[in-house]
């Protein structure tokens, strides 16, 4: 009797953590913090989207900050570009067709694992985008915020990774940053926000936090 009470003890405070973790993380979700930006100022627009999952940041070329376009493939007719950040074993089979089994899962939210940046090239704006009206100041500092999360190689240059993509409009580069169930590829645009002086969540390790806040 005594074993399975132990056995039921120790079983209760594994659910707890799981179960601790989704209430934070929707409790800080729901939590907006504010900074104070004169909506005159606001004549710039950037674009966040989400497969349901995953947030990412798109931004106009012709907006686009030399430095943050300086290595980065695209053409004449690429008028936007979408930044997404995430776990690197998760994206490469994801990219591969390849089953992202239950060990990868655990991995990815207990250890810290590397990181790619995912960017997208589209040639017009899509329907399921939501535009978000900033200032040119918060449009520099997202934009370096951006770069600074590419990982560049020896001669400077952002490091591409070869033959790994979702189709023939996208690439894949190593990232900053280690991936975690603190650090997600959500978290990652949330930080991105803050650090932009934009309206942003406490903390959120999902895309309906900061959705939430621009589609109201």
């Amino acid at each position: 009797m005594k074993l399975v009470k132990k056995i039921l003890k120790y079983f209760g405070v594994i659910l707890l953590i799981p179960i601790t973790y989704f209430i934070a993380a929707l409790f800080c979700s729901y939590i907006p913090v504010t900074p104070k930006t004169s909506k005159t100022e606001q004549n710039k627009s950037v674009y966040l989207a989400t497969n349901g999952i995953h947030l990412e940041v798109i931004i106009q070329k012709t907006e686009m900050d030399p430095l943050l376009l300086n290595g980065l493939r695209h053409n004449q007719k690429t008028q936007f570009l979408s930044f997404g950040w995430g776990d690197k074993t998760y994206y490469t089979k994801a990219a591969k067709s390849l089953d992202f089994t239950n060990i990868n899962r655990f991995q990815a939210a207990l250890l810290n694992s590397p990181s790619l940046l995912h960017v997208t090239r589209y040639n017009a704006i899509q329907h399921h985008w939501t535009e978000i009206k900033i200032t040119m100041s918060q449009l520099t500092k997202l934009q370096t915020y951006i770069n600074e999360s590419f990982k560049t190689n020896s001669k400077n240059n952002k490091a591409i990774v070869p033959d790994i993509s979702y189709g023939n409009m996208d690439n894949f580069y190593e990232a900053n940053g280690s991936y975690n169930c603190l650090n997600t590829c959500n978290t990652w645009v949330n930080t991105g926000f803050k650090q932009s002086d934009l309206q942003a969540c406490l903390w959120t390790p999902f895309d309906f936090g900061l959705l939430h806040i621009y589609k109201n």
